[in-house]
């Protein structure tokens, strides 16, 4: 009988339920507490990843290419990263899955996907982007639907708001829904005190069991600035499935390396499409919004996050969960070492 990758993993965790029994607000710690100021010097270290971009103003313009690439893509056995520019989401998406090799590639008939956008809070559609453009996140569901997953579900925990509020304000659920996905509202008593094998920092997390038993897992997000991470990019944006993000915090760039050595993503996809280029990672002023028109996407969540950092004048040298992860072996920041498909449509 074949076992994926994640049910192995899952037979190796150790199933605890205490947190989801233990009623706190859980919700509301990580990234809002941060900015409330609410995580005191005992749960938070300062470290240098807390440094501040500079402001729009001083990061330049990214110009389309001016040679359209013919509608007929075609896949390149050994492109490594494809990066698409154009005007409209949807067809960039298709694009980028495309010059891998297709959705096939990643998905195959009776499937169970998972696909984690970023959806932090309920107070902000789209276009302040702090939540994954929902175009983006539909016509990926669509693709896996088409290429014959059995089940396609779009999850992730808010901490502004309800999930339900903040998955329909964001556009996200109607996207999915429209394209034969459900979007799921992620239950505590789902969650699971998980070995993290090759974690440096942490060895151990409380991590959403239906994740680790997914048959694929398709990391979505949207490119952004983070107060302290430096950056919000794929690597980041998986600590959407695990608990006590406030405590996850010290050391943060290493334990973000430590919980993609485990999660290890089939397919990052990196919505540029609008980016945040400061004040996140909840942003909420348009005037710091960049519409740079571009979709990352690769097999290798390292090298996808280090090119998703050049659209803010950044290397992935810059940012410490890049930085660790390359050192870990999770992926490559060195951009010159593979080939890399740059299209526009």
């Amino acid at each position: 009988m074949h076992i994926s990758r994640r049910e192995f993993i899952r037979r190796l965790a150790v199933i605890s339920f205490a947190t989801a029994l233990a009623g706190k607000l859980l919700a509301f710690l990580g990234c809002s507490l941060v900015e409330k100021g609410e995580l005191t010097p005992s749960t938070l270290k300062p470290s240098p990843e807390a440094v501040p971009l500079a402001p729009p103003a001083a990061i330049p313009a990214l110009p389309l290419p001016t040679a359209p690439t013919p509608p007929s893509v075609v896949a390149s056995p050994d492109t490594y990263l494809a990066v698409v520019r154009g005007n409209n989401p949807s067809d960039m998406v298709e694009t980028a899955i495309k010059a891998l090799g297709g959705i096939e590639r990643f998905v195959k008939p009776g499937d169970d996907v998972i696909i984690k956008p970023n959806i932090c809070v309920a107070y902000h559609s789209y276009e302040y982007a702090a939540t994954t453009n929902p175009e983006v996140v539909g016509t990926i569901v669509k693709l896996c639907v088409g290429a014959g997953a059995r089940r396609v579900r779009v999850m992730d925990q808010p901490f502004g708001g309800t999930p339900e509020q903040a998955y329909v304000r964001s556009g996200i659920d109607a996207a999915v829904k429209s394209a034969g996905g459900t979007m799921e509202v992620m239950s505590r008593v789902k969650f699971r005190d998980t070995p993290i094998p090759d974690g440096k920092d942490i060895t151990r997390w409380q991590v959403y069991g239906d994740v680790l038993e997914a048959d694929v897992l398709i990391d979505v997000p949207i490119a952004k600035h983070h107060s302290l991470a430096r950056l919000t990019l794929g690597m980041k944006n998986l600590m959407g499935v695990i608990l006590n993000r406030g405590q996850f915090h010290s050391n943060l760039g290493q334990r973000i390396a430590d919980l993609t050595s485990l999660l290890k993503p089939d397919l990052t996809i990196v919505d540029g499409v609008r980016i945040l280029m400061n004040h996140g990672p909840s942003g909420g002023d348009l005037n710091d919004v960049k519409l740079a028109n571009t979709i990352i996407a690769s097999r290798d969540i390292v090298a996808a996050d280090a090119y998703a950092a050049t659209l803010f004048g950044l290397t992935g040298e810059d940012i410490p969960a890049i930085r660790a992860g390359a050192q870990m072996g999770l992926g490559t920041a060195d951009l010159k070492s593979v080939k890399i498909e740059e299209l526009v449509v």
